[in-house]
């Protein structure tokens, strides 16, 4: 079995793949710093909780955007599992030409991303939409060029901002809401969020298809946390929530068999 690990600004979100089937999913938060001793063993907790023995663990492979706890984690994956984890970063094996100016600036989640759209939707040309504590945008062409993409501000992190910086508007859940205009303070900003992050992907999708891919044809995936809330909207052409793990996996396996 191969443990995956994608760490985040928010979570961390696991997951345990047994062949290409993924066995078991987790979060855990990402926010604050932990000893390398409470992360080897939430990582045995939540696998014996779920009933998957830690001992058939035989690899992990992980993508970190950040770095002031990575190390902690690789140490407890060593102390507890005895395993030193893969790390997907530059120089490693990804199946991808990444056209960035500077390769070393692009977030490794983003890049297990567009492995796995690749590894789903060979020579087809990707969008990938991550709606995560920020909300990103990966072009990915059918010649396997990773060429960029957009960043902005996830729902929650607007959401945050808006109650930070002003007076009297209060954080809310964030669910779909049923009408476009709110009649109370809640609603105007939940319908904001929501109706705001909609049209910024219809807006961007079509500026991509024309700009980059001349109206040719690309798959539009969601993935991402929030991505569920978007999936009756006929927005994307497929939700897959745990897409990062998919290229998590895809990646180790390129590179194991490289070794």
């Amino acid at each position: 079995m191969i443990l995956c690990l994608d760490i985040g600004n928010t979570q961390i979100h696991g997951g345990v793949f047994e062949r290409s089937e993924i066995k078991l999913q987790f979060r855990k938060t990402s926010r604050g710093q932990f000893s390398s001793d409470e992360i080897g063993l939430f990582l045995k907790s939540v696998l014996t909780e779920n009933k998957i023995n830690w001992n058939e663990i035989k690899n992990i492979s992980i993508c970190s955007v950040v770095p002031d706890i990575l190390h902690s984690i690789i140490s407890g994956c060593i102390k507890y599992f005895q395993i030193n984890p893969f790390i997907l970063k530059a120089g490693v094996k990804t199946g991808l030409k990444i056209k960035y100016r500077n390769p070393l600036e692009v977030g490794t989640d983003r890049i297990a991303n567009a492995i796995a759209a690749q590894k789903l939707f060979p020579s087809k040309n990707s969008i990938v939409v991550d709606f995560g504590t920020a909300t990103t945008f990966d072009v990915i062409t059918k010649a396997k060029e990773y060429l960029g993409g957009l960043i902005i501000p996830g729902i929650r992190l607007s959401m945050e901002s808006l109650n930070k910086n002003t007076a009297q508007l209060p954080n809310v859940e964030i669910f779909k809401p049923q009408n476009v205009v709110g009649r109370s303070t809640e609603e105007s900003i939940r319908s904001g969020l929501y109706f705001g992050q909609k049209s910024i992907v219809e807006s961007i999708k079509k500026q991509i298809m024309r700009e980059v891919f001349f109206n040719d044809e690309a798959i539009l995936i969601a993935t991402g946390g929030f991505s569920s809330l978007f999936e009756n909207e006929n927005l994307f052409d497929v939700t897959i929530p745990d897409l990062v793990l998919i290229g998590l996996h895809e990646a180790f396996q390129m590179n194991h068999k490289a070794e």
